[in-house]
């Protein structure tokens, strides 16, 4: 019964904690705050994470691993290349969307604190390795084979993020320049997720 009430104690530390990085930064968020809003004490906070660098560093690590968990990469899937790449950047756009204020978060941290980029990658050891190797090898055989132009995997990812991520980032000023309701907002994304596959396929084709 006490390991369950800690396991949950500690997940809502978690959630709160991220909700409160999301709306006010790292910087303007404390652990007393943190404590305050998912209701137990600041030793508590301290008992699990030790530090607020920690307990930003989890969440940053569980999102990480979450992107790279969605990414429906398969070698050995019978779909030809396009669609695995088609679904590629439908699940990392879906991410996105199930976390809007993430990019701010992520670019704003990394930007103030480089530091953070060099202790994920610590954290997280070869974890995104396999992942682009694997992806590189399919990429490579489909250029070996004269299905997609001369490219690289990093080309592509830069392409899939900055597509996928812009979207989120100007949606505050394109609703309240455009005065579009939530619906319009809704509808918006799902064109531009058609519209960003589309425009990366045809980015590849030779």
């Amino acid at each position: 019964m006490n390991q369950t009430k800690d396991i949950s104690t500690e997940q809502l530390i978690l959630e709160t904690a991220e909700k409160l990085f999301l709306e006010k930064g790292f910087a303007m968020t404390s652990t007393t705050e943190i404590a305050r809003v998912s209701g137990c004490n600041q030793a508590l906070v301290h008992y699990y994470f030790r530090t607020k660098e920690n307990l930003f560093q989890s969440i940053f690590e569980n999102k990480f691993r979450m992107l790279i968990s969605t990414l429906p990469i398969d070698n050995q899937s019978n779909k030809p290349f396009e669609e695995q790449l088609a679904s590629i950047v439908e699940a990392h756009f879906e991410l996105i969307r199930s976390n809007p204020k993430l990019p701010f978060l992520i670019f704003n941290e990394l930007i103030t604190n480089p530091q953070r980029l060099k202790t994920l990658k610590q954290r997280l050891g070869e974890l995104p390795r396999p992942m682009f190797l694997q992806l590189q090898r399919q990429l490579q055989e489909e250029i070996d084979e004269g299905r997609i132009r001369q490219t690289n995997i990093l080309d592509l990812l830069l392409t899939m993020l900055s597509l996928n991520v812009m979207i989120f980032l100007g949606t505050p000023i394109i609703q309240n320049v455009m005065q579009l309701s939530d619906n319009e907002i809704n509808e918006l994304y799902e064109h531009r997720k058609k519209e960003n596959v589309m425009i990366i396929l045809r980015s590849l084709r030779p």
